[in-house]
Formats: structure tokens, sequence, C-alpha cells
């Protein structure tokens, strides 16, 4: 019995299941997923659950059912591409004869002092549920820094300042407008909406510091009485520890088969894969549609596609409280309830639809 090994319930890991199971899975096959929680959880959310507008029940989907499925909880500590072994805190490694690596990212700091030690984040569902007890007990009139206003930074202050109005947000940006990747109408607009709601933004900044209850921004200090992180991502320690090609930005460089161009079981999926856009989770939901494809290929004995056509995302669409919204859709600019709406009706899709 060949073992199918795959590393974390993500939204690759999720989407693989979803495709092989329950009647695409061959029968000398079967799947080990190894994950920190016995179930998957809607990371696009993890911004409301650290603000306190949802409850952590809101954003968990149990993984799938079936007889050659086993679920593992424990925290991946290293993997050994020689001997085909992943190891796994206070348990014994897991053998694999096909691996897919899909565990995610975690924040990346710069190298700026003091700010993992000082600073709360929301990429894991821990740390987020961290941040949220942090954030709600503050006293009234606290003050609350959130550096990064990409798409994490922006919906954080926004559900923030939707759960607790009488906290003081402020909102560090490096460049001259907020969410750079956005066309200029959808920066303007969501700049205007934290403007009327009483969000401070402050761009050009350069966080230079953190030490506890302190941010020095040009070296200028500024107390807070929290510091939230969402100024960039990177792959996890353990893929980071892997002695493997990868791009400038630590991504795992891979075939367009999507595995290691020196080993065809192994495979990345997701935050730590080198793709040609962002990660995403719309990304890596393409990315196990494809790699579902080059494994049953693989385990029929025949030849998985030279070439497979780009992945496809259909927009981004992000949140300002519960009401309003801002997105791409079709390379089309919105703004207003529509967004919002499209959010809310993508995400109920997916809890219960998906599959």
């Amino acid at each position: 019995m060949k073992n199918l090994v795959i590393l974390g319930g993500g939204y690759g890991g999720m989407r693989m299941l979803q495709r092989l199971l329950p009647n695409n899975l061959p029968e000398n096959v079967q799947i080990t997923l190894v994950d920190r929680v016995p179930y998957h959880c809607l990371k696009t959310e993890f911004y409301a659950l650290a603000a306190g507008t949802i409850s952590d029940h809101h954003i968990r989907v149990t993984f799938p059912e079936h007889p050659r499925l086993q679920v593992m909880y424990g925290e991946v500590t290293s993997i050994d591409l020689d001997t085909k072994l992943v190891h796994i805190q206070d348990q014994d490694p897991i053998s694999y004869d096909d691996l897919v690596i899909g565990l995610g990212c975690e924040d990346k700091y710069h190298n700026v002092p003091g700010a993992k030690e000082f600073t709360y984040g929301i990429q894991s569902i821990d740390s987020s549920r961290r941040t949220y007890h942090t954030l709600n007990n503050l006293g009234p009139g606290s003050t609350v820094a959130i550096v990064g206003a990409g798409l994490s930074g922006v919906e954080l202050a926004s559900e923030l300042y939707e759960s607790r109005p009488d906290l003081k947000i402020k909102l560090f940006d490096r460049g001259q407008h907020i969410l750079s990747a956005f066309p200029e109408r959808l920066s303007t607009y969501v700049e205007n909406w934290f403007h009327k709601n009483n969000i401070e933004v402050i761009n050009n900044s350069n966080i230079t510091k953190v030490e506890e209850n302190v941010l020095y921004n040009n070296d200028e200090p500024i107390t807070c009485d929290v510091i939230v992180w969402t100024a960039g991502i990177q792959p996890v320690k353990v893929v980071r520890d892997l002695n493997v090609e990868k791009d400038p930005s630590g991504r795992v460089v891979l075939t367009k088969q999507h595995n290691l161009p020196n080993d065809e079981h192994v495979y990345v999926v997701g935050d730590s894969a080198s793709l040609p856009h962002a990660p995403s989770a719309q990304l890596a939901e393409g990315q196990a549609e494809q790699i579902v494809q080059v494994l049953i290929k693989r385990w029929n004995g025949e030849e998985p596609p030279t070439e497979f056509p780009p992945i496809k995302l259909k927009g981004i669409l992000g949140s300002l409280g519960k009401k309003h919204g801002f997105g791409l859709v079709a390379e089309r600019p919105l703004t207003g309830r529509v967004p919002r709406l499209l959010k809310s009706g993508v995400l109920w899709m997916y809890k219960y639809h998906n599959g």
C-alpha cells in the first residue's frame, strides 16, 4: 500500500482531499494528513477572529472521512528527503511514498529588532486566538498599532473598528498609499473610509525597532498598548530548512508538475511554492487541482501532463467591516456593499458546498 502524506490541511491540502476522495483514490493508495488542529481553518477569516467579530467555530471546516484517510495531529519538525521520513514532535516519524508539503507561511519580520518578540500576528489559528484575547481585553481608549497595510492589515483594522470602536487604531504603511497592489481608486476609497471612521493611516512609515508597547517609526518612538504585525510572510521554518532550490523570497522552486526538480515524489502546494502570483487561497486550490492530476497519472504508470494552463484567479475581495468592501473581479474595481456581499457569498459557498 502506497502512502501519500499531505502536510497541512490548508486550502491546498483540503482541495486535494476533496478531489481524491471518495472515488478517485486508487485501491493501493492511502492518505495520511498531518495538521496541528483536527479541522480545516478558513485562514482568510483570521482577521475577523482576531478582531472578535466572529467565533472560533465559524472558521472551522471538518476534514473528509474515508477508510483510507488517516488524520494525525501534531507539529511537523523536519523532513528528511533522503530517507523519506517526516518527523513530528513527540511522535514516531512517518514514512511516505509521495509527499505534499502544504504547511503554509509565517510572519516575516524583515530583521526589525524586537518585532518577533513584541508583536502579535494572525498567520495561524493559535496566533489569531492570542491576538483576539489580547485585543479584546484592552481597556477603552487603548491604542492599537497595525504594521502593514496590505489586505490583512486593512481587513483587521476595519474589523477591529467594528468590534471595538472605542479603540484608537493606527495603521502603518511603508508606501504613499495603502493597498499598493490594488488600483489607486480602491486605495483611495479605503483610505477615505478609514478617515471617515477615525482610523489613522500613517504612510511612508519605516519601522526600525519594536520594544514592549513601543513602536519606532523612522526611529521616532510611538507608545502603543498592542502591536499587530501584518507586514509580510515567509515559508515556515521546516521549509526554510530544506536543502532545495528556492527563489529570492525563500519559496521552493518546482517543475511544471509542482514537484521538486530532482524528486518527482515530493510536491509543494500553497504559500511555500514559487509561483507567478502572490500566495493566496485561490492559487493553492488551483495548484492542488493540478497536483491531483499528476499524482493520478503517475499512480497509473502514465506520463503526467507536460504543461498546464495558467491558474486563473477570479479576483480579490476585501472587507471593511460587515457592510462595506472592495475588490478586483475580472480586473474591474468594485467598492461598497457589492464586494462585501460577494465575499460573504463566496465564504458561504466554500464552507457549505465546496466539493
